[in-house]
């Protein structure tokens, strides 16, 4: 039991260093600025977005980089989304809007989806943006510098959470948590190893160039995580890939209630492990329960420190995260039990094909 301690100590300790390297580093956009006027296409899937795109259109139309053009994906709504896209384009002839004509066989619909974009796109740059994200700011200017200066080929950012109910406090930090912890973003960018990747598919800017080359949703079409295992492609095949966390230029309102954040997590979050479950569930159980075998195997001393380690870590993620510190700390124990029940229902749409999204069972 002692050695597990030992275990556990070590693990924490790398978390929190891990957490506060994520905190100082460039984990953030850079506000670069524009250096080019290349036209960018921003491809937006949509499948009953009516509201959301009736919030997204707007940011969009008042980006300060102009050179872009907006293409709206109607993947068979039946709200008014259509509506919403075809009212654009008669303001702006830089927004128009494509029908889907069915989901073939074989196809997830947002990967066919972004697909079918990418084929009536014509910028140098592709930015997939999902329906329910907010921009603001230069963020289009900004992403496509640091594309050009860093010479990434894939630059993708998890934008910043608007968390408005106690049941989204304690879900939503969750996937941050996983990922601000274990993963030190600078190496997304710098490390060759293709294990340490990560893309959100909320935001997704391709150099067109490299995109065409592979046409990654085709590749990965009957995928429901493709965002991430395009970026561990493009790390194989050596293209460079940066992932960031998000701003006040890019935010999002994932999920309103404790009840679609635990059908919406659930369907990625084992690969956030590599796709192993058993890391899953190790993960879950140690941070969950590791104070436990602290306190037992040695003590009151060892035992704050270890507290302390754990606390700092949450304090780092908030910060990086741009949430609130208070309330991460007081749903601390509740995140918990939501990231396992995040973990049981992906295990059970992999073992059962049951996962149900938008309509369709994506699994």
């Amino acid at each position: 039991m002692i050695v597990i301690g030992y275990i556990i100590l070590a693990f924490t300790a790398i978390q929190l260093v891990v957490a506060v390297v994520n905190l100082f580093t460039v984990t953030h956009l850079p506000y670069t600025g524009i250096i080019t006027d290349k036209k960018i296409s921003v491809l937006i899937p949509a499948r009953n977005e009516e509201i959301n795109l009736g919030n997204l259109l707007p940011d969009l139309y008042s980006q300060p980089y102009r050179n872009i053009e907006v293409i709206v994906f109607d993947d068979l709504s039946d709200d008014g989304t259509a509506s919403i896209a075809e009212s654009f384009s008669k303001k702006d002839a830089r927004f128009r809007l494509i029908r889907s004509k069915g989901l073939p066989g074989g196809w997830l619909g947002k990967n066919h989806a972004c697909h079918s974009l990418s084929l009536e796109a014509t910028g140098e740059y592709f930015l997939f943006l999902d329906a329910d994200v907010r921009v603001g700011g230069n963020l289009i200017g900004d992403a496509m510098s640091y594309s050009e200066t860093s010479s990434c080929d894939l630059v993708s950012i998890f934008p910043m959470q608007l968390i408005k109910t106690w049941g989204e406090w304690i879900t939503v930090p969750a996937m941050n948590y996983i990922l601000v912890t274990l993963l030190p973003l600078m190496l997304v960018r710098y490390s060759r190893f293709s294990s340490l990747a990560a893309a959100n598919g909320q935001f997704m800017f391709f150099k067109a160039r490299a995109y065409r080359e592979t046409f990654p949703h085709e590749m990965m079409k009957n995928n429901k995580v493709e965002d991430i295992l395009i970026a561990r492609y493009f790390k194989k095949t050596r293209r460079k890939v940066s992932c960031l966390l998000g701003d006040e230029r890019i935010s999002c309102r994932m999920y309103s209630s404790l009840a679609e954040s635990v059908n919406g997590f659930s369907k990625n979050v084992i690969e956030f492990f590599g796709g192993s479950i058993l890391l899953a569930i190790l993960f879950w159980a140690v941070t969950t329960a590791g104070f436990l075998v602290i306190l037992y195997n040695f003590g009151t001393a060892v035992f704050i420190v270890y507290l302390s380690a754990f606390f700092l870590t949450r304090i780092a993620v908030s910060l990086s995260g741009k949430q609130s510190i208070f309330k991460n700390l007081l749903c601390t124990l509740p995140m918990q039990l939501s990231m396992g029940l995040f973990i049981i229902r992906s295990i059970k749409s992999k073992l059962f094909g049951t996962y149900i999204w938008k309509g369709r069972n994506i699994s």
